[in-house]
C-alpha cells in the first residue's frame, strides 16, 4: 500500500473512495493490518517532533534541543513499535484509545464498528461513517467530528461537555445516550435522544439552541430544527447489524440502501415505488439479499454492474 495514501487516511484527509479502498485492503489479510498499525505508530511518534524548546545541560557544558531528544526517542520507539506489532490484535468491535494524536475511524459500506474513546464514551458507527477525534481529550471539552451515523453513550463529566460536530449542526451533551444521523452527502439530518439531555446548535450561532428530552428527536428541515417524538425505536438496532424498516416506501428504502451500501441503484420500474413494507434485514447479508426479498412481491428483475458499482432495476 502506498505510504502517502496511508498517512493521508490516518490524518483524516482521505476521500470517501480512498477510505473505502484502504479499509478493504486492511481486511484482506493480517499482514495489511500490521502494516497499517506500523504507519499509525510512526504517525503518532512524528507528532512529537514539533517541540521548539531549547534547554541547557550545564554539566556537559553544551546546549541541545528537545527536538533532538524526541528524534532519538522516536527512533527507539519505532523499533519497539515494530516489535510489538508482531503480537498486536486488531479488534474491530472494541478499540480503546490512549494517546494524544488525532485519529479517524471509518466503517466501510455494509459494516459497522464499535469504539471506546479515552474518556470511556462508547460510539457505534454505522455503514460508511467516519468519526474523527483526539485520542486524548485535553481541553475543557470533548470534541469529535462525525460524517455519517453514530450512536453515542457518553461518559458523564459535568466539567467537560461532549460535543459532536457535523456538517450542519453540533450536538452538546454532558452524559447521555443518543443517535446522530448526519451524512454530509445526504440532505437528512437527525438527532434522537434515548437518555439524558442534549442541546443542538445550528451552524449559525444566532439561531439559538434546541433542547431535547428523552424519547424525542430533532430533524433539520431547510434551515430550522423540528422537534418530535421517536416513532421507530427498532431503528437503532442497526448497532446490532439490523436494517429495520417500518411502513417505509420502496422509494425511501432504495435511498437507504444506496446510502448504507455505497451503491448506485437505478430504478426503471418506478411502479414499485408506491409499495410500502415493514421488516428487518441483516446488514451483512448485503444489498442484493434485500432486493431478492422485495422481488418476491414485486415483478421486477435487476442487473449489477460491478465495475461501476451500479444496480439497475427493470
Amino acid at each position: 500500500m502506498d505510504t502517502e495514501l496511508l498517512q493521508k487516511y490516518i490524518s483524516g484527509n482521505a476521500t470517501e473512495a480512498e477510505k473505502r479502498h484502504i479499509t478493504e485492503w486492511m481486511q484482506e489479510k493480517p499482514e495489511n493490518m500490521r502494516e497499517y498499525m506500523a504507519q499509525r505508530k510512526l504517525y503518532d511518534i512524528a507528532l512529537w517532533r514539533t517541540l521548539p524548546v531549547v534547554v541547557e545541560k550545564k554539566k556537559a557544558g553544551k546546549r541541545f534541543s528537545v527536538h533532538t531528544l524526541w528524534v532519538e526517542m522516536a527512533k527507539a520507539a519505532a523499533v519497539v513499535a515494530i516489535v510489538l506489532l508482531g503480537t498486536h490484535y486488531w479488534d474491530n468491535k472494541h478499540q480503546t484509545v490512549e494517546s494524544s494524536a488525532l485519529q479517524s475511524i471509518y466503517a466501510p459500506a455494509g459494516q459497522r464498528t464499535e469504539i471506546m474513546l479515552a474518556d470511556g464514551t462508547k460510539v457505534w458507527l454505522n455503514s460508511r461513517s467516519t468519526l474523527t477525534f483526539p485520542e486524548k481529550f485535553k481541553d475543557n471539552n470533548r470534541k469529535v467530528k462525525l460524517d455519517g451515523e453514530g450512536y453515542f453513550v457518553v461518559a458523564k463529566n459535568k466539567e467537560r461537555p461532549f460535543i459532536v460536530e457535523t456538517s450542519k449542526c453540533n450536538v452538546k451533551v454532558l452524559g447521555t445516550e443518543f443517535n446522530v444521523l448526519a451524512y454530509a452527502e445526504d440532505s437528512v439530518w437527525e438527532t434522537s435522544l434515548l437518555k439524558g439531555a442534549v442541546e443542538i446548535q445550528l451552524s449559525d450561532p444566532s439561531a439559538g439552541v434546541l433542547k431535547l428530552e428523552p424519547n424525542t428527536m430533532a430533524s433539520l428541515k431547510g434551515t430550522r430544527l423540528v422537534k418530535g417524538r421517536i416513532k421507530e425505536p427498532d431503528y437503532f438496532l442497526w448497532r446490532e447489524g439490523l436494517l429495520c424498516f417500518n411502513d417505509i416506501s420502496v422509494r425511501d428504502m432504495i435511498e437507504k440502501l444506496k446510502l448504507y451500501y455505497g451503491v448506485d441503484i437505478v430504478v426503471n420500474n418506478t411502479s414499485i415505488f408506491k409499495n410500502r413494507y415493514t421488516g428487518k434485514f441483516r446488514t451483512k447479508d448485503g444489498v442484493e439479499h434485500v432486493l431478492k426479498v422485495l422481488r418476491l412481491n414485486n415483478r421486477f428483475t435487476y442487473t449489477k454492474d460491478d465495475e461501476n458499482n451500479v444496480i439497475t432495476i427493470n
